[in-house]
């Protein structure tokens, strides 16, 4: 499906200049001489590679339209991680750089996700927006710092490190956006 280069959002997939790219960043820029530009981050899909690329508004890129299936994440053996086709059964193993770096530590034993494949090639894992964790560690509460919303460093049981508001303790299970290890609430189980 076409689309004009100013409706790119983050996560499209694009098939640009013979290759699959997924838009990692945009950026709507007005100057304020000449046209408005969509400012992209593409990252290669194959190679893993990125580029900055400026789409006006009536330039037209192709959006390729992904197919996504349920798959639950068994185990992780080396560098390999490995899924299960919730429907077939069938097993499907994928390394960090079908991932990405930075949601390997959201996965936990048995967490439902979505695989993406493209002309019945895997691309990518989508996890789940929200995960419940537990606090490791955190620094205590400083007196006199819940007047302003503040925030203090911890560290997620995933080792990841967030920030969470002064009175979580570790030990409390919290909510963590996935997208951005970023605190959302604290856990209500």
């Amino acid at each position: 499906m076409k689309i004009t280069g100013n409706s790119i959002k983050v996560g499209y997939v694009l098939d640009y200049e013979g290759k699959l790219w997924r838009a990692m960043k945009t950026q709507h820029t007005h100057p304020g001489k000449g046209g408005a530009f969509m400012q992209v981050e593409l990252r290669d899909i194959r190679a893993g590679t990125k580029q900055n690329v400026r789409f006006r508004s009536a330039d037209t890129v192709e959006q390729i339209s992904l197919e996504f299936k349920d798959f639950q994440f068994l185990y992780k053996e080396g560098d390999s991680y490995t899924f299960m086709n919730t429907e077939s059964y069938e097993q499907i193993s994928l390394g960090v750089d079908m991932l990405g770096e930075d949601q390997v530590p959201y996965l936990t034993d048995g967490m439902m996700v979505k695989v993406e494949s493209f002309e019945d090639s895997v691309i990518g894992v989508t996890l789940p927006q929200m995960v419940t964790l537990e606090i490791a560690e955190a620094d205590p509460a400083v007196k006199g710092q819940t007047a302003a919303s503040s925030y203090k460093p911890a560290k997620l049981s995933n080792g990841v490190q967030t920030s969470v508001p002064p009175y979580i303790e570790a030990g409390t299970r919290v909510v963590i956006r996935t997208e951005d290890g970023s605190y959302v609430e604290r856990a209500k189980d």
